[in-house]
């Protein structure tokens, strides 16, 4: 018992590098599904500018009132999830300064979490739409290629 985590211990100080997505080392990534994620969040985000608005103009009972809050809510947690996955995902894990592209998938990363703000600041669905050529954006930055996202 103690010769396996001695060995386990020393595995993991010798061990220079480790990558992660979830910052713990399991060496399992899903890049593909990060954007997949993302795209479905800026579609959620779309949705709910579009029943804030509608909502906004008819609400007059306490239940309208109370989905209208709902669909605030939701818009502010799918753009805050974009956020998360760009700062814990992308950023601490994945974009590497010693990448040739570095910079490019900084202003990429940048540019999309700064769309994820306007889409929480904003009900105009012109935000979700900046948002979504934003993520595309990034994944040509990333991955050096044209998306291929459902």
């Amino acid at each position: 018992m103690s010769r396996t985590l001695l060995a386990f211990f020393a595995s993991a100080l010798l061990c220079s590098t480790v990558y992660a997505h979830c910052q713990v080392p399991c060496g399992i990534y899903g890049d593909q599904l990060r954007f997949e994620q993302m795209l479905e969040d800026t579609k959620t985000i779309t949705k709910a500018q579009g029943q804030i608005n509608e909502l906004a103009q008819a609400a007059k009972s306490g239940q309208e009132h109370n989905q209208l809050a709902r669909w605030v809510v939701t818009k502010e947690t799918h753009a805050g999830s974009i956020q998360s996955t760009i700062a814990d995902y992308f950023l601490a894990q994945r974009i590497k300064s010693d990448s040739p592209s570095y910079a490019d998938q900084l202003k990429a990363a940048h540019a999309v979490t700064v769309a994820a703000m306007k889409c929480k600041q904003s009900t105009d669905g012109a935000t979700a739409a900046a948002l979504e050529t934003a993520i595309h954006d990034l994944y040509r930055a990333y991955e050096g290629k044209e998306p291929d996202l459902h």
